[in-house]
């Protein structure tokens, strides 16, 4: 297949999991723009129910990326619709607790692993013989700059992310042969109120004030700002389309480099 300067993705029918807000909004919003049919799952009924009316056209399930039984019947619903599927993103993810490892509870650490790794498992596997009879298609994986860099405080999250690479790079050899390309898109500190969750919680911990640790933070970032939902939407247009036909088992940044995450 030769690339080329097309990022329309008319026809690809798409399911991007936890697609009804944040990034996976963003997400969705680009993929309707460039001609795709969407599904979603959230686990927020109420911000499913609020595309849903923004967005006629999106399909939507109430759906827990880390429940087998959940994620099972959503792609049932979805062999029913389209019989096949062309790009999976797979957005969904916490942010796990922010503590020492000493102070990190056993279900704090298991809550991470199943929603931000095993979820990404679960909906991969199910995924794989919809886009096996569409003759091939896109799978993107949502890691983060802590897939690259330890992050003090955030070991649970650190250590799914790390694993979201992993897994990656493991399906691009897998997948590659069936014509399926996977990728992971690692983003940095993303403007939104799930990040000034994050510096919050941070904040606290070190005992400063919570623009403190905006600038604290950023000072560990090339480009000294924070990226947005749409950059990453981007860069997944552009994994998904003709243009990006040959880009495969690849961790791509969209961070202003972030050059630590030690605090």
């Amino acid at each position: 297949m030769t690339a080329s300067l097309n990022f329309q993705l008319t026809g690809q029918r798409a399911l991007v999991t936890a697609g009804a807000q944040g990034i996976g909004l963003a997400i969705t919003e680009a993929l309707l723009q460039q001609g795709a049919e969407v599904h979603i799952c959230d686990v927020d009924q109420a911000a499913l129910n609020k595309t849903k009316t923004q967005y006629p056209q999106v399909h939507i399930s109430h759906t827990d990326v880390g429940n087998e039984a959940q994620v099972l019947s959503m792609f049932a619903e979805v062999q029913r619709r389209w019989g096949q599927l062309d790009i999976l993103v797979n957005n969904a993810g916490i942010a796990g607790p922010t503590a020492a490892i000493e102070d990190t509870s056993l279900r704090e650490w298991q809550q991470t692993l199943d929603v931000n790794l095993t979820g990404a498992f679960l909906c991969t596997r199910s995924a794989v013989p919809l886009i096996k009879k569409a003759k091939g298609g896109s799978i993107i994986n949502i890691s983060s700059a802590a897939g690259r860099h330890g992050f003090p405080l955030r070991s649970p999250y650190s250590a799914t992310k790390f694993g979201v690479v992993g897994l990656t790079q493991t399906w691009a050899m897998e997948l590659g042969p069936s014509g399926i390309r996977v990728n992971a898109i690692l983003p940095g500190i993303v403007e939104g109120a799930r990040q000034d969750r994050v510096l919050s919680a941070k904040a606290e911990t070190f005992g400063i004030s919570l623009e403190a640790m905006r600038t604290r933070a950023l000072e560990r970032v090339s480009l000294r700002r924070m990226v947005s939902a749409q950059d990453i939407a981007a860069q997944i247009v552009f994994v998904c389309s003709p243009a990006g036909a040959n880009v495969s088992g690849q961790s791509l940044s969209v961070d202003g480099n972030v050059e630590t995450l030690a605090q």
